[in-house]
């Protein structure tokens, strides 16, 4: 296994995040300031709400010390290019979707060592320190998330044209390449995975739909419009779960503790793909000029 977690994993994620920043322009960045209501309940949403309410669930449930560390690990994972993707299947607002993504993935570089440090302090017990510190955690995702992300956006600033030709390559990729780590993680744990899916299928389940439907409501009270409620919800259930088993299988070694992070990843397509048929019956065809600008 020390081939594949320490050199195969964090250059897939790598790869993925560089192919996440070729999608990217500093308009998305600057469409922020320019709308910053529905951005401030997306990432609200996602930054504080989800791992809170991952933290009620994860305390309510008896799970193993292993599997309520691993979903608080996928609930402090940003979105990923999926949720840009389905938001358009389901008539959200695009834009909006990919802000969040952008800069929800940056401030990951923060976010999830917070979240980690405190969710192995509640679970696991011990001295933090010891094992896993916000500095240590920090600087693995600064350097497989972050700066391959902050690659690629320079690289579409500077050249445009090559980035564009490549992006669709890297994105088939990246898709290939989330398919064998998820495909990894579960063959790690083969051996065991009936009793790990029964023991972690339900709880994340349960997550993800409790989240998307309350991110959907809090939106609905303070977001602009039904596409931004849209894109809202389904950034908040869809997360990166390539991050959240990079993170596990770097800081811990893998085992029980990647396998909330790849239930969730394979739940949440069949969970966004039943709200996305029940919100396009909802959501009208025509785009307003505000949403695509």
């Amino acid at each position: 296994m020390g081939l594949l977690t320490e050199v195969v994993l964090p250059l897939a994620l790598a790869f993925i995040m560089f192919a996440l920043g070729l999608g990217l322009t500093f308009d998305d960045f600057a469409r922020v300031a320019r709308r910053p209501r529905d951005f401030i309940v997306g990432a609200l949403s996602q930054i504080l709400l989800l791992p809170a309410v991952a933290f009620v669930i994860v305390s309510l449930w008896s799970l193993p010390p292993e599997l309520a560390l691993g979903v608080m690990i996928i609930a402090a994972a940003p979105g990923g290019v999926t949720s840009n993707i389905l938001t358009a299947f389901a008539r959200g607002d695009v834009a909006l979707s990919i802000s969040l993504t952008a800069v929800i993935s940056l401030l990951s570089v923060v976010t999830i060592p917070l979240v980690v440090v405190f969710a192995y302090g509640q679970f696991m017990g011990g001295d933090v320190g010891a094992d896993v510190s916000v500095a240590k955690t920090a600087i693995s995702v600064f350097v497989i998330v972050t700066f391959p992300a902050l690659l690629g956006l320079l690289l579409r600033h500077s050249a445009e044209g090559i980035a564009l030709r490549f992006e669709p390559l890297a994105r088939r990729i990246s898709t290939w390449l989330f398919a064998l780590v998820l495909a990894g993680a579960i063959y790690q744990e083969r051996s065991n995975i009936l009793e790990y899916l029964t023991q972690a299928g339900l709880v994340t389940l349960v997550l993800n739909v409790v989240m998307m439907a309350l991110a959907y409501l809090i939106a609905r009270l303070f977001a602009s419009g039904i596409r931004q409620r849209v894109a809202i919800s389904i950034e908040c259930g869809l997360q990166n779960g390539t991050l959240a088993i990079a993170v596990a299988t770097l800081l811990f070694g893998g085992g029980l503790v990647t396998v909330p992070a790849a239930t969730y990843s394979v739940l949440m397509f069949a969970t966004a793909l039943v709200f996305i048929a029940f919100l396009r019956r909802r959501v009208p065809l025509q785009q307003t000029a505000s949403e695509t600008a």
